[in-house]
């Protein structure tokens, strides 16, 4: 190992990894700040760890720090700052750090051997306490920035990322800025306080900065192209801004900027796509993860039961390209079978970012097709040509153009958003290759398209109805002929009559009225082959429909938040192949019929929330598969001696009072495991999620 030796050279603050000139302006981040500015100072980590996703302020605000007065007079000139980006090279940055440090350069054999001398270089420095900020480090470079862990005193590594980092503990993370905070900041860029004679009214400012969605980039760029412009301008930014216009359509620099925020999923093909997938649904909506759920299995082949598709979600989370919401915690929702609760708020920015990945391909190769209830709400992103041949197909004027050939389009997925005004404008194109269909509907009833006969390939269909009341859907037998339809996802949708669907395998219904009462087929005839059946917050309907227990092939049976369900048809028994039953949050059903004893596969059942449930069947021992049963806030649910025989029980999530009653039957249940959770159990939050 080469000695280390001093060079000719001096150091300078200004050498390859000096701290960057300190921002001229910064707003919105004294409370991140002062938080890592205490780990820096007190903090027992040696990594602290800083997110956000791109141009949200992580190296304006790390670079703040390395100017703060506090942290200077700690780390004197022991203060590198060494930007990774996307393919460090662990080499080069040390040669550079000595080359900074003013030392001679070795010649590194390796990886090994420069991290060896820089430790030696490190304990060599005056003082000893050294502050390394490794700023946009990528999801890959996890291990390398491990390599610069040094047992050192007063030692830290101060890292920035898009991407929180597990190993790295919980990061502080940047949001968007608040309004009062984006005020002040784009009033700077568009010098509202110099002594302009352009200066706008208030609330035309107040528009504009809302419009800029809380991103520093978009304000500044916004901000300088409108300083000093006449209120012509200003107004043409909201009209331009405020009808569907993207905003990354408006300024080149950001549309440069933002899409960058896209180029860390570029070596993760699935996870780009899913996240470009999440610009399917309407703006300011919560993105279901189950709608998400059934998506992905279809197209990226994931696992039913969506484990994979909520490691992809939670990967986007931690990219800081999502938020995940959980509208109400229960342990249940916990066993991999379960995301009713769950969902994903997306800001508008990265929703409009999402799209516009979607348009980088050229048009007839898209993968995904998003169309409005006008031209400016459908794809945008588009050429003048492209853009004139969608408003052809799409527009209020199509039907001056009624005698052209329908378009052929070859997108797997279409999102299609219906309103009274536009209706049918999609009726006109054969989407003969989309496996996924979204309907966001915002009418009092609908009717499927003739065209739809022909998506021979549709494989999973997602409606939501947006508006308060139902939307009544007609034409269902146009469903008949689509032969590899496998998923139906109903939200707010009333349906007069359903039809036989061979092929269906998965039913979810969402908050539908007089669900199943009004159609004269029976449940078995219109889906022999069901495997999963999901109803929730259906709050009229007193009993399961007729014919459920002849779907032999039914596995999973969830019925949530139906709370006027007052019992299960004794027939349940037939359900010979059912694995998961779930009843949670149905707070009038009062018994179990005795023959759900003979469900002899069932696994996995779920009574949570049922409080006017006061016992549990004697038959219930009788299911020997059973090994999750979760009745948490069942207090008054009595359990049968029976239950001694369920020897694959492994685990009870319960309340307290209950979790007595299993407590003295551990004794003939060794391998039982009672767990006492910390839920919500006020039953408050029915009506807001439901509204």
């Amino acid at each position: 190992m080469e000695e280390i030796t001093k060079g000719v050279g001096f150091r300078s603050i200004n050498g390859p990894f000096g701290v960057p000139e300190k921002p001229e302006f910064s707003v919105g981040l004294d409370a991140a700040l002062r938080k890592v500015k205490m780990e820096l100072l007190n903090g027992p980590k040696s990594i602290i760890l800083l997110t956000g996703f791109g141009g949200s302020g992580k190296t304006t605000l790390v670079t703040l720090l390395c100017w703060d007065e506090q942290i200077k007079s700690k780390f004197r000139e022991n203060i590198f700052f060494v930007t990774f980006s996307k393919t460090p090279k662990l080499k080069i940055i040390v040669e550079r750090l000595f080359e900074h440090l003013g030392y001679e350069v070795p010649r590194f054999q390796n990886d090994e051997e420069a991290i060896n001398q820089l430790e030696l270089l490190l304990r060599k420095l005056k003082g000893s306490r050294v502050l390394i900020v490794l700023d946009d480090v990528w999801p890959d470079s996890e291990d390398l920035v491990e390599k610069f862990k040094f047992h050192l005193a007063d030692y830290k590594i101060l890292v920035t990322s898009r991407v929180a980092i597990p190993r790295f503990g919980t990061p502080c993370v940047l949001k968007p800025l608040l309004h009062q905070h984006a005020i002040t900041l784009f009033r700077h860029y568009a010098l509202l306080d110099s002594n302009s004679l352009n200066i706008p009214h208030d609330d035309v400012v107040q528009k504009v900065v809302k419009i800029c969605m809380g991103l520093p980039p978009a304000i500044k760029v916004i901000g300088r192209s409108l300083s000093h412009g006449p209120n012509e301008l200003w107004q043409k930014m909201v009209s331009e801004l405020s009808h569907g216009n993207s905003i990354l359509n408006f300024d080149t620099e950001l549309l440069t900027f933002l899409p960058k925020i896209l180029d860390v999923l570029e070596d993760n093909r699935v996870i780009k796509e899913c996240f470009m997938d999440l610009g399917l649904f309407p703006q300011d909506q919560r993105i279901p993860v189950t709608a998400l759920i059934d998506m992905w299995t279809e197209l990226c082949g994931l696992d039913n039961d969506g484990i994979e598709a909520m490691e992809i979600i939670n990967k986007l989370h931690s990219m800081n390209l999502a938020n995940v919401f959980i509208a109400r915690k229960n342990t249940s929702d916990t066993d991999n079978y379960f995301y009713n609760n769950h969902f994903i708020v997306l800001h508008d920015l990265l929703r409009e970012l999402a799209i516009y990945g979607s348009t980088l391909e050229p048009f007839e190769e898209r993968e995904r097709l998003i169309i409005g209830t006008n031209e400016n709400e459908s794809e945008w992103g588009l050429d003048e040509k492209q853009r004139a041949m969608v408003t052809c197909i799409l527009s209020n004027c199509f039907r001056y153009c009624v005698k052209q050939k329908p378009q052929k389009i070859t997108a797997r997925t279409l999102s299609i958003s219906i309103d009274e005004k536009g209706s049918s404008y999609w009726s006109h194109i054969h989407p003969a290759q989309a496996k996924v269909l979204i309907l966001n509907l915002r009418v009092n009833q609908y009717s499927f398209p003739e065209s739809m006969q022909k998506m021979s390939k549709l494989k999973a269909l997602i409606i939501t109805n947006y508006n308060f009341h139902p939307s009544e859907l007609t034409n269902f037998q146009l469903l008949v002929s689509l032969s590899n339809l496998k998923r139906i996802r109903l939200e707010r949708i009333a349906v007069l009559s359903f039809v036989t669907l061979k092929a269906l395998r998965k039913l979810s219904i969402y908050n539908m009225s007089h669900a199943f009462q009004d159609g004269i087929l029976l449940i078995s005839d219109a889906f022999p082959n069901l495997v999963d059946l999901n109803i929730d917050y259906c709050k009229d309907m007193v009993e399961l429909p007729s014919g459920l227990c002849d779907i032999i092939p039914l596995k999973k049976l969830s019925v949530t938040n139906c709370h006027k369900l007052l019992a299960l048809p004794q027939e349940i028994g037939k359900l010979v192949h059912l694995e998961l039953l779930r009843l949670s949050s149905c707070t009038d059903l009062e018994r179990l019929p005795d023959s759900i004893g003979r469900v002899q596969n069932l696994a996995h059942l779920d009574i949570s929330n049922c409080i006017s449930l006061c016992n549990l069947p004697e038959d219930v021992g009788k299911l020997c598969n059973l090994r999750n049963v979760s009745m948490i806030n069942c207090a008054r649910c009595e359990l049968p001696y029976s239950v001694v025989n369920l020897v694959n029980l492994k685990i009870v999530s319960c309340d307290e009072e209950t979790a007595a009653s299993w407590e003295g039957l551990k004794a003939m249940l060794p391998n039982l495991l009672i767990e006492v959770p910390q839920v919500d159990v006020n039953l408050n939050w029915i009506h807001s999620v439901s509204s």
